[in-house]
């Protein structure tokens, strides 16, 4: 296109973005009016994408980060012939695809969902990080955010790896346009603060005037010629460019055009350009999956094995037997024991260091490439990246966490190191599965299936030590449990889950002694949950007593009691969990102070057993 068309399509996107609002009722078209010409260049010069090829290996990716401005994506969706202007009318109403905010279970053509801003170089990062050192491919992702976002954390984690990382396939287009939800950015239109924050990173930066189309064309151009240095152009807008009465105004952020008509007859009328998007190059196929048979490592029962080490082994025999098996550590591999991956497996481990939000955004962007991601860290650590553990959720990421070092049972190390809300915030995510191995085979075994599930998978490991009390051949299928100690004479049945199963079978033992048999249900699937199991139990005993190394909200007590929401009586239900801040003692003094202990077990089994006597 030359320079009059180019004028044309930018108008173009704004006249849409603000007719899917006004028709919409809502929606942000004066954010989207502010990058249109910046998205018209890219769209129509720079960008190599096969629309009806959305998976093909050669795609560049490009990620709205400034997800509100979706008027302005689903506008160039059109230009390009994804959708049609029936369908752009549809924005954000009953069954749309178009959503207020893209996500990609809608669109095939969407990376990644966005709206929380300070995602999407995040994100971007991951998928050029596997561009550069999996795919091996050529493509170019182009990630365009806002001004406001970047007073995200997030963004200057993403920031410091790309340019540590010399990801020079990544382009940041910044739309600087000065003002945010409520009124000003921090910086307003200093291009140089936001430029020197990224040289100071390391990146290449173009300062330029984000509406004079022939400079966003040599913008690209000199990004794309940029070696050894991801990209910034950093581009001064205005918000509601090209209508007089609500350019670069205040007050107006997240609102459809009150005349929209009128905006629309000033900015030239409705038009119907279509664009010729640059075809993608040829690459070779994506690698397969399997890559030879499974070895699992193996210990024999009673045996003693952290279930961290069995975590670690079993990545690396995983990695072995599949070649699209990854691995990213949050600087603390050693710890977890992700590193016995590194060691065999160097070309797919990705050191994202202290930064678990860019840890997270790694995985989600390397899953969107194909790619199985296992991101490793303290279990304690990843509350810090949530908010992408929930987008991940959103876009329907397939991602593996491990939370290692979790419960008061790590010891000495004191609360700050204590994963004690890890459960209630990964079964709180859409769609998640939750494990807590109690033994080394069984953590192997759930290394190995969480590869082929769906969804967030979280793995909860434990820094101690523990008994191996299953064979090597035992399956433990998601959704199940292991009943340890089961008689017809139970009077009632304790619940546990990794390290509180050995605790429970001590305290079996101990009332066994005492001629008080219960039952012991290991519930390693914390979600699902085992319903069957618990509901049998709770039919024959009567009483259900949880043990968790957790806070007793949202974690293992509160899933048994899922298996009970269905209008059926309540079981007698009692829960031992952390209920104190911990601070600095054993491990063994750690769960007796925390009334998690074999002795604080069969001490509650005790009076729950002569209550129910007196009852």
């Amino acid at each position: 296109m030359n320079t009059d068309e180019l004028v044309e399509l930018g108008q173009q996107l704004r006249v849409d973005s603000v007719r899917a609002a006004a028709e919409a009722g809502s929606g942000h078209p004066t954010s989207s009016m502010s990058a249109a010409d910046l998205m018209a260049v890219l769209l129509a010069h720079h960008l190599r994408y096969d629309f009806e090829r959305p998976d093909h290996p050669g795609n560049d990716r490009f990620v709205l980060s400034k997800g509100h401005a979706s008027p302005l994506l689903y506008a160039a969706f059109k230009a390009a012939g994804a959708i049609d202007d029936e369908e752009l009318l549809t924005f954000r109403k009953l069954g749309s695809r178009l959503e207020g905010h893209p996500t990609p279970q809608r669109l095939p053509w969407v990376e990644t969902a966005t709206g929380s801003l300070g995602q999407g170089l995040p994100i971007g990062v991951g998928m050029a990080l596997a561009g550069r050192r999996l795919d091996r491919a050529g493509y170019r992702v182009w990630v365009l955010c806002g001004d406001s976002e970047l007073a995200e954390g997030s963004i200057w984690e993403a920031a410091e790896h790309a340019g540590h990382e010399q990801l020079d396939n990544l382009v940041l287009i910044v739309d600087v346009n000065r003002l945010g939800q409520r009124g000003p950015t921090r910086h307003g239109h200093d291009l140089d603060a936001y430029a020197r924050r990224f040289r100071a990173f390391d990146w290449h930066t173009v300062e330029i005037d984000g509406h004079d189309l022939d400079a966003i064309d040599r913008a690209y151009g000199e990004a794309l010629s940029t070696a050894g240095q991801p990209t910034a152009i950093i581009a001064r807008t205005l918000k509601g460019k090209g209508v007089a009465d609500i350019e670069d105004r205040e007050g107006l952020h997240g609102k459809p055009l009150k005349d929209a008509d009128e905006a629309i007859e000033e900015l030239g009328g409705v038009r119907d350009l279509r664009v010729q998007v640059h075809e993608p190059p040829s690459v070779r196929p994506p690698r397969t999956a399997d890559d030879g048979d499974l070895e699992l490592p193996r210990w024999e029962k009673g045996e003693e094995a952290a279930t961290r080490d069995a975590f670690g082994r079993a990545l690396a025999a995983l990695g072995t037997a599949r070649g699209d098996v990854v691995v990213l550590d949050g600087e603390v591999g050693d710890s977890t024991r992700a590193e016995l991956f590194a060691k065999e497996h160097p070309d797919r481990y990705f050191e994202c260091y202290i930064a678990e939000q860019q840890l997270v955004a790694a995985a989600v962007g390397m899953a969107r490439r194909g790619w199985v991601p296992y991101a490793a860290t303290f279990a304690a650590f990843l509350t810090r990246a949530h908010d992408f553990v929930r987008m991940a959720s959103v876009s329907g990421s397939g991602i593996n966490l491990n939370g290692s070092h979790a419960g008061v049972s790590i010891g000495q190390d004191g609360p700050s190191q204590m994963g004690l809300e890890d459960l209630a915030m990964m079964r709180a995510i859409h769609g998640s599965t939750v494990l807590y191995p109690c033994d080394a085979n069984q953590t192997a075994k759930l290394v190995a299936q969480t590869a082929d599930l769906a969804g967030v998978r979280y793995l909860r490991t434990s820094r101690g030590s523990s008994r191996v009390i299953y064979g090597p051949d035992e399956e433990f299928p998601v959704g199940g449990s292991k009943v340890l100690r089961s008689s017809g004479r139970d009077r009632l049945t304790v619940v546990a889950a990794g390290v509180t199963v050995h605790e429970a079978l001590a305290a079996a033992d101990a009332l066994e002694r005492e001629d008080i048999p219960v039952r012991v249900i290991d519930l390693y699937s914390v979600k699902p949950v085992d319903r069957d199991t618990l509901r049998q139990a709770a039919d024959d005993t009567g009483c259900l007593l949880t043990v968790e190394d957790h806070r007793a909200e949202g974690g293992l007590g509160d899933a048994v009691l899922d298996a009970f929401c269905d209008g059926r009586p309540v079981p007698r239900l009692v829960r031992l969990a952390v209920g104190t801040m911990p601070g600095s003692a054993s491990p063994a003094e750690q769960l007796r102070a925390a009334g998690i202990d074999a002795a604080s077990i069969a001490a509650s089994a005790r009076l729950l057993v002569e209550q129910a006597i007196v009852a």
